[in-house]
């Protein structure tokens, strides 16, 4: 998969392509039925297929630290593209010149003359451009006579509930860890190199590895049963998502601790897939009361990944 960093990067052996626009926070299951179709619309017209997102996410610019929690980096998000075969990502930087760039500019300039989009897939709800001014039928109105036919997105539904990124949220934001991963289509996973922490894990008795949480808010807290895919090969755990209280710790972490496992992993990539909530992050009065609590978590999340 092609990926092309920002606007000014897009070269003449870019034009002509199939393309899709949007966040794809979590690439979810609603995001597959589009990818899906835009691979249809590539297959059909022999043009890669092409998806334009954004760093930062339009609503990180602008509201900055009162933006939703974003369920995947922009590192994720390419990972789970590729999977689905997607050719080319654009990653276009939001800032203040883009967000006041002309919605008829952005049509005429960007689409038709940088890209020579053929097919465009949104959804009818988008808006783009300064103050917001373009949206689906201004799309149609200046594209579709210069050649790019325009569709939207149909809503993909799962139990008569639409999926989408803030309802993926909200399930995690409750624990719901079984219905965020059915939305999402895959498990909900956080991934990173693995930092070199406070130490504290050994000193109790529980050997963990440390992701330092990369974004301004996390969507998810808490105590799970974890997957845990290190160079693709797969180990159980139980993690930590928080800021460890009990310690007087402030800033948000990721601790995992992998079962029989006492490898030397620091400085390497690992993902750490969610499967199951065990309890909510909370301050004990003792390390005695912590030590307790945690060989509690790591029997609840063994018993959870023998029954399931």
């Amino acid at each position: 998969m092609q990926l092309i960093r920002g606007i000014h990067n897009i070269r003449a052996a870019h034009h002509g392509c199939v393309l899709t626009i949007g966040n794809f926070d979590g690439v979810h299951l609603g995001h597959a039925a589009v990818l899906a179709g835009l691979q249809r619309d590539a297959g059909q017209l022999g043009l890669p297929s092409t998806v334009m997102l954004f760093e930062p996410q339009p609503q990180e610019f602008f509201a900055k630290d009162k933006a939703p929690a974003r369920l995947t980096r922009l590192r994720d998000k390419l990972v789970l593209l590729e999977k689905f075969g997607i050719e080319r990502v654009i990653c276009v930087s939001f800032n203040a010149k883009f967000a006041n760039l002309a919605a008829e500019e952005f049509i005429t300039d960007v689409l038709v003359n940088k890209l020579g989009v053929r097919a465009l897939t949104v959804g009818d709800d988008f808006r783009f451009g300064h103050k917001r001014t373009g949206d689906f039928a201004l799309l149609q109105q200046l594209g579709e006579p210069l050649g790019m036919t325009v569709k939207s997105t149909a809503s993909y539904r799962q139990l008569d509930i639409r999926v989408s990124s803030t309802l993926i949220r909200e399930a995690l934001s409750f624990g719901d860890i079984e219905r965020a991963n059915a939305m999402l289509g895959h498990n909900y996973s956080i991934a990173g190199r693995v930092i070199h922490g406070w130490k504290k894990g050994r000193e109790l008795g529980f050997r963990t590895a440390n992701i330092a949480l990369k974004r301004a808010v996390s969507p998810v807290q808490g105590v799970f049963a974890v997957r845990v895919n290190i160079a693709g090969q797969y180990f159980q755990g139980v993690a930590n998502i928080g800021t460890k209280p009990t310690l007087n710790g402030t800033k948000a972490l990721l601790e995992v601790h992998i079962f029989d496992f006492n490898n030397d992993i620091y400085g390497q990539f690992i993902q750490v897939e969610l499967v199951n909530k065990l309890r909510d992050e909370q301050k004990f009065s003792s390390l005695a009361q912590l030590i307790a609590q945690i060989e509690q978590d790591v029997a609840a999340a063994r018993h959870w990944f023998s029954v399931n």
